[in-house]
């Protein structure tokens, strides 16, 4: 989706913090709106009932599944939430990537890993995207909060006026009176005062956390 923006290929893109920081530092894609990240973990790690893993630490030496490469709250916060915990990628526990969220339910599910780290968003949803019923499972250990939820990115190429339409509209759309519709898609957003073209500075968290996971995203030109 990044690359389709800077090639002018769409007009814009929603997506969350990190890949939003990626985009950014492009220096070729604008940031229309931002909405702030709550105060909330973002990411868990998921553990079946029966597991002897109690907490974070529990999992050295274990194999940890991750949704993808490029997943926020699937990949970097987790990531960051182990290294907190004194846990090294690649060092103190194996990795895999899943290849999405629900590959990564699987892969517990079926034992070929010891844990899920996943959005805690998703385990609150229930069936049929979270497979797992009360009693099935734990979360163990809780990450740090995202500094961005969402954010709205456009092409360079966007002309003001269309801009300032966009950024109109979609304030009204991500309002407190379409939650009901908006249902998962309205997360992070509604109630939440929105920013308008927000500054380069805000993403400088998902730099410094992407950094933990070897990933460098401070300037991807």
């Amino acid at each position: 989706m990044v690359e389709a923006i800077r090639s002018d290929h769409v007009d814009i893109g929603i997506m969350s913090g990190f890949p939003s920081a990626l985009a950014v530092n492009t220096g070729e894609v604008d940031a229309l709106l931002a909405w702030p990240g709550a105060q909330d973990p973002v990411s868990t790690c998921v553990v079946l009932e029966g597991s002897p893993v109690q907490t974070l630490e529990d999992l050295r030496g274990g194999t940890v599944a991750f949704a993808d490469p490029a997943s926020s709250s699937g990949y970097f916060m987790p990531v960051h939430m182990l290294d907190a915990a004194g846990l090294k990628r690649g060092v103190d526990y194996e990795h895999i990537f899943a290849g999405g969220h629900e590959g990564s339910f699987a892969a517990l599910e079926q034992g070929q890993v010891d844990a899920a780290c996943t959005a805690v968003m998703l385990t609150q949803l229930g069936a049929p995207i979270f497979p797992f019923e009360d009693g099935e499972w734990r979360a163990v250990g809780e990450s740090a909060a995202m500094p961005v939820s969402m954010t709205v990115l456009s092409r360079q190429s966007l002309d003001p006026e269309t801009a300032a339409l966009i950024q109109d509209g979609l304030q009204k759309v991500f309002s407190p009176e379409n939650a009901e519709a908006l249902g998962a898609l309205g997360a992070g957003t509604i109630g939440v005062e929105t920013i308008v073209n927000p500054d380069k500075s805000i993403f400088q968290p998902f730099v410094d956390i992407a950094a933990v996971a070897d990933v460098d995203i401070s300037d991807l030109g």
